[in-house]
């Protein structure tokens, strides 16, 4: 009697163990913070993959650039160090030459055409790009229309941005961009902004409305501009053996969870951007929100004239002319 109870517990000991290494936890990571849109974009995501799987794959979600940067972050995906990463698409062209044609300044008409695109056949063709790179990636999401930020003056024109030194995403499209407004580029990773602002080694930075909240960026920024001068996407990656390691349902599982995420991801970024600028002024930075755009495409011509050459005029009217 008593050796039976015994195999009882002790098959019934393994069988809990078995249960317990079934569960496969995997890491994703963000350079903001967990309250902001890429936060309830990973949290989302975790969730889903958790309830899609049964609770055999766990998600654990890491923010504020606890494991880097985000060109940290996409590197340790392609190295397969870090199963997941979202990130803006500001490092991507690093690692998906492909991709920088998303950054190009004015490309974007408004966030209902961005959102089309990436969604429509141009964005699934681009997500397929990544593939070659050690990636999976299982959906696009959204970072949102870039705005400029100072603490030294207004910027009602192009020419208020000369001569100001500004922190540039590490993306080649977007420091040429810059460049051509007379912009001192300062190429740094997100999770030094705050401090750099803070110190005055840059006067400046451009961010959606949602990072520059969540970053708290008033604090340390007098000026606001909605020069809406770029849209930035945002992007759900896994390294790409992990991925092939799953079952054609778990994949899908994943893609599915992702997709879940960029849902609450977007609705954040219309929240954000619906409420943001009361809340800043609130907060006390000047918001100038009546930006003459044309003047900005403008000083852009000649820079514009090189994105086509480089990335083909066809290709860019191609995005442009999506309904």
């Amino acid at each position: 009697m008593k050796l039976s109870k015994l195999v009882l517990g002790l098959s019934l000991a393994l069988g809990f163990v078995a249960a317990a290494s079934a569960q496969t936890t995997m890491k994703i990571s963000i350079s903001t913070a967990q309250n902001s849109h890429q936060g309830i974009a990973i949290d989302t995501f975790a969730k889903e993959v958790e309830k899609r799987t049964g609770g055999r794959y766990k998600i654990q979600t890491f923010y504020n650039g606890a494991l880097g940067g985000e060109r940290e972050s996409i590197e340790a995906v392609q190295l397969g160090t870090q199963e997941l990463a979202f990130s803006s698409t500001g490092p991507v062209p690093n690692f998906v030459p492909e991709a920088k044609i998303l950054d190009v300044p004015f490309l974007f008409r408004d966030k209902a055409h961005a959102r089309a695109v990436l969604d429509g056949p141009i964005g699934q063709e681009m997500l397929v790009k990544f593939d070659a790179k050690g990636f999976k990636a299982l959906a696009w999401a959204e970072n949102g229309f870039r705005h400029m930020t100072n603490s030294k003056r207004p910027v009602n024109v192009p020419e208020d941005l000369k001569g100001l030194k500004m922190r540039t995403m590490e993306n080649p499209v977007h420091i040429a961009a810059y460049k051509g407004f007379g912009i001192v580029t300062t190429p740094m990773a997100f999770p030094e902004v705050f401090t750099a602002l803070q110190q005055g080694t840059v006067d400046g930075q451009e961010n959606p409305l949602s990072v520059i909240i969540s970053a708290k960026f008033d604090q340390v920024q007098k000026h606001l501009s909605l020069t809406g001068h770029v849209y930035s996407p945002a992007i759900f990656l896994m390294n790409k053996a992990a991925y092939e390691k799953l079952s054609a349902a778990d994949k899908q599982a994943f893609i599915d969870a992702a997709k879940e995420g960029t849902k609450a991801n977007r609705a954040r970024v219309d929240e954000d951007d619906a409420k943001g600028v009361a809340d800043l002024r609130a907060k006390g930075m000047t918001v100038i929100d009546n930006v003459d755009k044309a003047k900005f495409v403008t000083v852009l011509a000649p820079v514009n004239a090189e994105f086509e050459k480089q990335f083909g005029k066809a290709n860019i009217d191609r995005i442009r002319a999506v309904k």
